[in-house]
């Protein structure tokens, strides 16, 4: 089969998209049981990475729950928040840019 080539447009390449962390902060109302669930059902992490993490943020007062393009992490930390003001706590989560 005879090589081919291509004369790629530069302008057609794609950039990667930006990324963010979530990071979960701790408070005096939230239950440790509604972050590991939050941390199980939004985050996708087992029960032991979920536990580990809520014990951290109960420590350090905060903590990085994932890395995730620019627009999943903005959905999950809405979802999170959406999800603990249904169930009446003030669980706070927001988005840090990576540079």
């Amino acid at each position: 089969m005879p090589k081919t080539e291509f004369d790629l447009d530069s302008s057609l390449l794609l950039d990667m998209p930006k990324m963010v962390r979530v990071i979960l902060l701790n408070d005096d109302y939230t239950e440790m049981d509604f972050v590991v669930a939050i941390l199980q059902n939004i985050y996708a992490k087992s029960h032991d990475e979920a536990l580990a993490l809520t014990l951290e943020i109960h420590k350090q007062g905060k903590a990085i729950c994932g890395i995730y393009p620019y627009d999943i992490g903005e959905i999950k930390v809405q979802e999170t928040i959406r999800v603990a003001k249904e169930a009446q706590f003030p669980l706070k989560a927001y988005t840090e840019s990576i540079e």
